[in-house]
């Protein structure tokens, strides 16, 4: 038996991976993060399916639930967005383990992926930026480890896709802005391909005041970088004519024969 840790996606149903929703639809036993995941993604469960929202629940409430489904068989551990960022999946695991049980990860859309489809944005564009770092900032939260502030981060001039950090936009500014400046463009994404979904466009200056005035607090995530809205970047070399590399040698052999 084994409980697989599913990746629902962002929100919009069928962006959930095929395997996800097989998974789902055949287990006995499905537990889902109803604050995060919309009922419709679990909505193709089995009829006799045990399906529980762990929203309110704690870690041990969770793990007991888990262990109780798995008496019946393969568990559905469905989580929002991608398992591996920010999930709260691996202490499951952990704790899981510990007792034999044996757990499997199926990816999911990530939050920040699914945000940038939304503002048709591409992340990496030559010549502005080829690197996206992922982050977050403390709050309430657990602290964030040495060596990985905001201020440090953005250092690198890098595109920053900063989750969990709607209400602490005050810190985004006060250590990107050194680096970035004011004018660098940025992007709030709430709620990315639900119905309800909200985009903020602005810079670093005027992000946070343009938010709340949106009243937007939470399930968003902030975007910087001056790769968001840019038009004179330069064109990458994979398709450039006068660029030559193994795939397109072959095909031009194959034209010659």
């Amino acid at each position: 038996m084994t409980v697989h840790f599913i990746g629902a996606g962002p929100g919009a149903a069928d962006l959930i991976t095929v395997r996800g929703r097989e998974l789902i639809r055949r287990c006995p036993t499905v537990l889902y993060a109803g604050s995060l995941v919309p009922a419709e993604i679990v909505g193709c469960a089995r009829r006799d399916a045990a399906v529980v929202d762990t929203a309110p629940m704690t870690l041990a409430q969770i793990i007991t639930a888990i262990v109780d489904g798995h008496a019946r068989g393969d568990v559905a551990r469905v989580h929002s967005g991608d398992p591996a960022l920010y999930g709260a999946v691996a202490e499951q695991i952990r704790r899981l383990r510990a007792r034999g049980i044996r757990c499997q990860i199926t990816p999911g859309v990530p939050a920040y992926a699914a945000a940038a489809a939304q503002l048709g944005q591409e992340l990496t564009l030559p010549g502005l930026s080829q690197s996206v770092i992922l982050t977050r900032t403390a709050m309430k939260s657990s602290p964030m480890p040495a060596g990985e502030s905001l201020s440090l981060l953005g250092a690198s001039g890098a595109t920053l896709a900063i989750h969990l950090s709607v209400r602490n936009l005050r810190r985004v500014q006060a250590e990107l802005i050194p680096h970035y400046g004011a004018d660098c463009p940025a992007a709030v994404v709430y709620r990315a391909t639900w119905p309800e979904e909200k985009i903020i466009r602005g810079t670093l200056g005027d992000i946070r005041e343009k938010v709340r005035a949106e009243k937007i607090t939470r399930t968003a995530i902030v975007l910087v970088g001056k790769v968001l809205g840019a038009t004179g970047f330069a064109e990458s070399k994979l398709y450039d004519e006068a660029h030559r590399h193994l795939m397109r040698a072959q095909k031009t052999r194959a034209r010659k024969r």
